[in-house]
């Protein structure tokens, strides 16, 4: 028999209620994350991340934080109008060249 060896995925809720049974339920990071099979070291992580910033802190699969969102927007934007940019150059060579 043969183990797969790829990364578990925990969805927003999950990691959530893992955190929520040790800061509200008061109990111990080691006893959460033996009873949910998950390794201690990932539960502080996640209880770090939560405590940071709770409504960011697990943006989910596929959707990105909101200044993450809007980078990638301008970065997008950006490379549209650097091409933009290179065909008036290009069309500015090529009428230069023919007068009219």
């Amino acid at each position: 028999m043969q183990k797969s060896k790829g990364r578990r995925k925990y969805d927003r809720e999950f990691k959530e209620e893992a955190v929520r049974l040790v800061t509200e339920g008061q109990r111990p990071v080691t006893e959460v994350a033996r009873g949910l099979w998950i390794h201690e070291k990932l539960l502080h992580t996640w209880k770090r991340k939560y405590k940071e910033d709770p409504s960011e802190s697990f943006p989910g699969k596929g959707h990105l934080k909101p200044q993450d969102e809007e980078l990638k927007k301008l970065q997008k934007e950006n490379a549209k109008l650097k091409e933009e940019r290179e065909i008036l150059k290009k069309a500015l060579a090529i009428f230069s060249k023919h007068p009219g």
